[in-house]
């Protein structure tokens, strides 16, 4: 799987235009992920106990910004090293935080129709089925690196 220079541009690219309104975006990547799939709510701390969602959580913004920023860090590492090479920390510990929030793999998929969701009404008019590529090649093998740190958590917990 080669991950081009135009790949990676076009995430860059899109990326720094939701750069520009991150509390929209991370709203509305939120909510998208809640109308595909309402159970999810339970997943997050900061939706759990509301039936809202919440416009100024600063957790929701965080949350968000992570998933944006790594698959953008994400489609860079493809490009140079061809693979996701993500911190054996910061993996860990994503591996065992989505574990214990009971995280499954049709959940990845949820979230990465929000993402592409969110980056298509950000992009507008620069939206292909190129940037949608460049944006789910990133998004899947980011998504990959961490259920194999989720499996590899579980068996260690065995």
């Amino acid at each position: 799987m080669v991950f081009s220079e135009k790949q990676e541009a076009l995430v860059k690219d899109s990326w720094e235009v939701m750069k520009q309104n991150i509390p929209e975006f991370s709203l509305r990547f939120f909510t998208l992920i809640l109308e595909i799939a309402p159970a999810a709510k339970n997943l997050f701390s900061f939706l759990k106990d509301t039936d809202e969602i919440p416009q100024n959580n600063p957790k929701l913004k965080t949350h968000a910004v992570k998933v944006f920023k790594m698959t953008c860090e994400s489609a860079i590492q493809l490009r140079e090293k061809g693979e996701v090479v993500v911190s054996e920390t910061t993996l860990k510990y994503l591996g065992s935080v989505h574990l214990q929030k009971g995280v499954i793999d049709p959940h990845f998929e949820v979230v990465k129709e929000a993402l592409l969701r969110t980056v298509r009404e950000a992009a507008g008019e620069k939206w292909n089925e190129e940037m949608k590529g460049a944006w789910g090649e990133a998004y899947d093998q980011l998504a990959t690196a961490i259920k194999a740190e989720m499996k590899a958590h579980s068996s260690s917990q065995l």
